[in-house]
């Protein structure tokens, strides 16, 4: 490999650079991406970095970086990395907080999610000039066709699904996603600053999957529901809220009383009558 040579004695020479002159992405004023690489800054050599801060639930959209590794290191907030080790096919998740890193490996798939406001991360690359192919623009560029024929999907409703993808995302959800709002509410909810710092496995990975637990609250909270409803249905089945004629206490004794019968004989009795 052919090195690049310097010259340190040109007056062309750079040691400095403001990255807030050269954004890379702007969704809003809390989540946007700055960039620096040997383009703007000649003197950096075989590295370059992005400048990410995201809010609560804003995704840097899964991607890969099809020539650099990406060391990520977060200054502000909190971050879940998640990535799939194509050797392995198993989706890893760490959750980074101030001062700690996340490395991934050159070509990995990878995505990273704040899990509170104000997060702040830096991303270094071993390269001169980042490349990055998101997934946003795999979905959009694959006709609807190719995903139903080969995964045996409907295709009317793959290219219902994808159809608001009309452009990179870079972060999402999108300003006009309709669910952000929510999600983000949830995330409030579910996370707390202090839970962050702590509870390593073995292999250095957090327990705290806080995404999974972010899909699984709406699954949770129909579960609580039925199980309420359930239990205030007993209830009034057991306790009426007016005693029954004398024709239903005749009717109702007996299935009261095989139902209840074999907890004990303070329960075998008859509530009315």
């Amino acid at each position: 490999m052919a090195t690049s040579y310097m010259d340190f004695t040109s007056p062309s020479v750079r040691f400095t650079y403001d990255m807030s002159n050269n954004p890379f992405f702007r969704k809003d004023s809390q989540n946007y991406i700055n960039s620096l690489s040997v383009k703007e800054l000649n003197t950096l050599g075989n590295a370059s970095l992005l400048d990410i801060y995201l809010s609560t639930g804003n995704v840097v959209e899964p991607h890969i970086h099809q020539n650099a590794s990406e060391l990520i290191y977060v200054i502000s907030g909190s971050v879940i990395v998640s990535i799939v080790n194509p050797f392995t096919k198993e989706l890893l998740n760490f959750t980074v907080t101030p001062g700690q890193v996340a490395l991934v490996p050159q070509g990995w798939w990878h995505y990273e999610m704040a899990t509170v406001d104000n997060t702040h991360l830096i991303a270094v690359f071993d390269a001169p000039v980042p490349e990055f192919i998101g997934g946003s623009d795999l979905l959009r560029l694959t006709p609807a066709s190719v995903f139903a024929h080969t995964y045996c999907l409907d295709e009317a409703k793959v290219k219902d699904t994808l159809a608001p993808i009309t452009d990179t995302v870079v972060i999402g959800p999108p300003q006009n996603c309709m669910h952000q709002e929510q999600m983000q509410g949830q995330m409030m909810h579910q996370h707390h600053p202090s839970h962050h710092n702590h509870h390593y496995d073995h292999q250095g990975t957090y327990n705290n999957h806080d995404y999974e637990l972010l899909q699984q609250q709406q699954q949770q909270q129909f579960q609580q529901q039925q199980q309420l409803f359930q239990q205030r249905q007993l209830f009034q089945d057991t306790f009426p809220l007016h005693p029954p004629s004398p024709s239903e206490q005749q009717q109702s004794r007996r299935p009261q009383q095989q139902m209840i019968g074999n907890q004990g004989d303070i329960f075998s009795r008859p509530f009315w009558g």
